[in-house]
């Protein structure tokens, strides 16, 4: 085997592959509201994961037509540890966009958001 035949081996089996998914980086599974749902106005927020996530350095955001944030206040006492849970103050009709922040269990910060539609 030539030198550089034997250096490229070793080095495709030393490098990691980039197309190697993720251990445990938390995924967005399911939400209520629902992403692109239109709902009544919700009392709270649940998002559930693929994985645990660590709900004290966990945030959810809810943003309105105007752009105003508002952050909530995510619950941790008895839900699932897959389960993110926040009371949502009283909505108004219109357009929302949920925004959150976990912590996954491989110590990764994991976000995202998805909207919905308050009608009565």
């Amino acid at each position: 085997m030539s030198r550089a035949l034997a250096l490229a081996l070793i080095a495709a089996l030393t490098v990691p592959s980039s197309a190697a998914p993720a251990a445990a980086h938390s995924l967005l599974l399911a939400s209520s509201p629902a992403a692109d749902a239109t709902v009544p106005a919700p009392g709270q927020i649940t998002l559930r994961f693929n994985n645990r996530i660590e709900k004290r350095l966990s945030r959810i955001r809810l943003v309105d037509a105007r752009g105003e944030k508002r952050a909530l206040e995510v619950r941790t006492e008895a839900a699932p540890a897959d389960e993110l849970h926040a009371s949502a103050p009283v909505l108004v009709p219109g357009p929302y966009r949920v925004e959150w922040r976990v912590l996954s269990t491989d110590g990764h910060v994991v976000s995202g958001g998805f909207s919905f539609r308050v009608a009565y």
